[in-house]
C-alpha cells in the first residue's frame, strides 16, 4: 500500500478532480491553439518564399502539409462551434491543395 503525506494527498485530490482536469485541458488547449496559429503564419510565409527549384518547392509543400495536418489536429480538439468548423475547413483545404500538388508535381522527388 501507497502512503502518502496528508499535504501531498490534498494536492493529489485537487489535481486528480474533474474541474482540475478540465481546467488544465483547457489551459493546454489554449496554449496549443496558439501555437498553431504561429505555425499556419509560419507555413503561410514559408510557402510565399517558395523554393528555388522544383525539389525545393516539393520540400515547401511536404511540410506545409505535414503541419497542416497537425494543425487540423488540435483546431479539432480544442475548437467549437463556428470557429472550428471555419479554421478546420481552412486548414484542410490547404492541406488537401497542397497534397494534390505533391502527387502531380513531386513523384520521385
Amino acid at each position: 500500500m501507497i502512503l502518502f503525506h496528508p499535504r501531498t494527498a490534498l494536492v493529489l485530490a485537487v489535481l486528480l478532480a474533474p474541474g482540475s482536469l478540465h481546467a488544465q485541458g483547457e489551459a493546454a488547449c489554449a496554449r496549443d491553439v496558439l501555437v498553431a496559429g504561429s505555425m499556419q503564419r509560419q507555413a503561410i510565409d514559408q510557402l510565399e518564399g517558395g523554393g528555388d527549384d522544383e525539389a525545393s518547392l516539393c520540400r515547401v509543400w511536404r511540410r506545409h502539409v505535414e503541419t497542416m495536418r497537425r494543425i487540423a489536429g488540435v483546431y479539432g480538439r480544442c475548437l467549437s462551434g463556428p470557429e472550428r468548423t471555419e479554421r478546420l475547413s481552412q486548414v484542410q483545404a490547404s492541406e488537401k491543395e497542397f497534397s494534390g500538388l505533391l502527387r502531380s508535381r513531386c513523384r520521385g522527388m
